[in-house]
């Protein structure tokens, strides 16, 4: 058993980089990556580390000198022969073949790019920009070292100067972590229960760190039995056996809006992002995520043959609402939903969970994507009730590509991201239906 309270206390860098391998990232950053190699690989990308989150000073609270450290070590990793090994053999979505050959000697030799770094407004500009097959894998990668350092907070002689774990004695950090423990134990038992439920963690890029989320995924296992289905975590399904889950990212469509010529072009590139996946995979990997431009025009608009995939995740919209809306399109296009999967995935926690189970059991086969709020829940766990170690939303986000500035709409107001002008243009092509305001959980 890890003591958390000593690590935290005793922080080692040699012991506890954030960043241990280049396989501690998403599945479905791995699988876009391939994607991106086999069709798209030299296209120039700008991904922006993005703190939404702005009364959070993280620059005030992460020393820039540990930040570059970690930064650097990050790029100082490469693949392993095991970890290849792995990613060539073992069986994903019921196939031993996902990783071409070719890709996998692609991963053998591949290193992460610079970084560019600047400090203004109390924030950290981090930026990646490059070739889009060299830049994309430091999206995880950087929303974790960030995070990890925001929460172990600044080193000072001073005690009174120090922030997050660095300002907890021993006695108050082994208080911290009982009460963080015994939080996410009452929600696995409130889960146990549910009949048919399946659940898998989603929780990489905003942990509380690299050992909390493997804690808490081994707690989950242990509690939830069957209805635990994997981890998105490459790293941590390769050491632990867990089935490895993962589909794809708003990235993809946004980079593909860049390369349209005109409006007819913007609006097919949506689609023309599922053509090109469903030449690259198939199966289970079929799963659409619709709200990068608003998932009402996306089901509204959508080709014939786009019923044919397994699923939906659903990320940005009251997922009632969009659950609903999913099952009301597969039945109007001649499709039986009890075949089909949806995937909840954005801000769930215990309650939403099962509130959506009870709802669609039975109407589709429902899946939860459990992220933040499994490996990154201190709320109300600091033993001084401070609020330093409460969940951020912090993103990383492609901010550019092919020259253009890009962007996200969403199905929150409040989550679209790119220059104002552009997102009006945007809004004229792709509309505002099923479009609302809703409040940011993580």
């Amino acid at each position: 058993m890890i003591d958390f309270a000593a690590r935290a206390y005793n922080q080692s860098f040699n012991i506890d980089p954030v960043i241990r391998s280049l396989l501690d990232t998403d599945v479905y950053k791995l699988l876009m990556l391939q994607f991106v190699w086999k069709w798209y690989p030299r296209i120039p990308v700008t991904f922006s580390l993005i703190n939404r989150s702005r009364d959070v000073r993280l620059a005030d609270i992460i020393d820039e000198a540990e930040l570059r450290d970690q930064l650097d070590h990050a790029r100082s990793l490469r693949f392993t022969e095991s970890e290849t090994v792995w990613l060539a053999g073992n069986k994903l979505y019921g196939r031993r073949d996902l990783f071409e050959p070719d890709f996998i000697e692609f991963l053998r030799g591949y290193r992460l790019p610079e970084y560019q770094f600047e400090t203004k407004d109390g924030q950290y500009e981090l930026t990646f920009s490059g070739p889009w097959v060299d830049v994309t894998l430091w999206e995880i990668y950087a929303l974790t070292i960030v995070n990890e350092l925001r929460n172990r907070g600044r080193r000072s002689r001073d005690r009174g100067a120090r922030t997050g774990l660095n300002r907890l004695s021993k006695y108050e950090l082994d208080k911290l972590y009982a009460h963080a423990k015994t939080k996410l134990w009452a929600k696995l038992e409130r889960l146990r229960g549910a009949d048919g439920l399946r659940i898998s963690d989603f929780g990489t890029r905003r942990r509380h760190s690299h050992l909390w989320q493997e804690w808490a995924i081994l707690a989950a296992a242990e509690e939830l039995g069957a209805a635990f289905t994997g981890t998105s975590n490459a790293f941590f399904a390769h050491k632990h056996g867990f089935e490895a889950i993962g589909t794809n990212a708003h990235e993809l469509p946004m980079v593909l809006a860049t390369l349209a010529r005109d409006d007819a072009e913007l609006k097919q590139s949506q689609y023309t992002v599922l053509e090109r996946w469903q030449q690259t995979y198939a199966g289970a990997l079929l799963v659409m995520l619709p709200d990068t431009y608003g998932s009402t025009q996306f089901l509204r608009d959508a080709p014939d043959w786009a019923k044919k995939w397994t699923g939906i995740r659903i990320d940005s919209k009251d997922p009632f609402v969009a659950a609903e809306e999913a099952i009301a399109w597969w039945t109007d296009h001649g499709c039986d939903p009890c075949d089909k999967r949806i995937l909840f995935s954005d801000g769930l926690d215990v309650g939403q969970i099962l509130a959506l189970h009870e709802r669609f059991r039975g109407k589709v086969r429902d899946g939860y994507g459990w992220g933040t709020l499994l490996t990154n829940d201190f709320r109300g766990c600091h033993p001084s009730g401070r609020d330093d170690l409460d969940p951020i939303s912090l993103v990383c986000k492609i901010t550019a590509a092919n020259g253009r500035p890009a962007v996200k709409l969403s199905d929150n107001y409040l989550k679209a991201s790119g220059p104002t002008e552009e997102i009006a243009r945007y809004r004229a092509v792709f509309g505002t239906a099923g479009v609302e305001n809703a409040p940011l959980v993580v």
